[in-house]
């Protein structure tokens, strides 16, 4: 059944990954360092590196073999790095995972210098809980990858955001990312991209 499930999800998968190439190149500038959470196996952040010229590395709670960029392992909860040390961090399809996502959501505020990047889903559209929460299930059962099947609305995550000292530079609130029949179903205003500061402390 995983192997199935991995088989199907293969050309969706590569057009995601085109569409998030394209988006994410738009506001990464050229030679920056990127540290992508949850990367799999690394193929979005080899494209970057190979498109736009960015220095990615990965982190991942169980490290895959064959990883196609370097990929080091963690917690799940503390990023290993430094503050401020990393120009940006991404989170591709990654909070909704998480029983805490604030808690990973503030670690990557903390080592990020420039912009936190995040592509999740969102609810609020006709049937949109029941739809994601099919396509999460379709896209995670092939790698054992958990779902907890909670997906906030726009102004959820702007919630989030506030409360991990984080504002919107830029978002978007739909994505064609799929093939076209696919995408009717499970695209467009089901996905949330946006495009992160982290707020300075006010001086005393």
């Amino acid at each position: 059944m995983k192997a199935l499930l991995r088989t199907l999800h293969a050309p969706v998968y590569e057009r995601r990954l085109k569409v998030l190439l394209k988006v994410l190149g738009g506001c990464l500038p050229r030679g920056e360092s990127l540290l992508d959470i949850g990367c799999g196996a690394g193929a979005l952040g080899a494209a970057l590196t190979r498109e736009y010229g960015l220095e990615v590395r990965g982190l991942e709670t169980n490290v895959r073999e064959g990883c196609v960029i370097p990929v080091d392992p963690y917690d799940g909860e503390t990023i290993p790095c430094e503050e401020d040390s990393i120009d940006n961090v991404l989170l591709a399809d990654v909070l909704h995972h998480e029983e805490n996502p604030g808690r990973l959501l503030q670690e990557a505020g903390r080592v990020a210098r420039k912009r936190v990047i995040i592509k999740d889903h969102k609810t609020g559209s006709f049937l949109a809980w029941p739809r994601i929460s099919l396509l999460d299930w379709a896209a995670n059962a092939g790698y054992g990858v958990r779902c907890l099947f909670r997906y906030p609305t726009v102004s959820g995550w702007h919630d989030l955001f506030r409360e991990c000292a984080l504002s919107v530079q830029a978002e978007r609130t739909s994505l064609d990312l799929y093939p076209p029949v696919v995408n009717a179903l499970f695209g467009r205003k089901l996905h949330y991209f946006a495009v992160l500061n982290p707020i300075a402390p006010e001086s005393e």
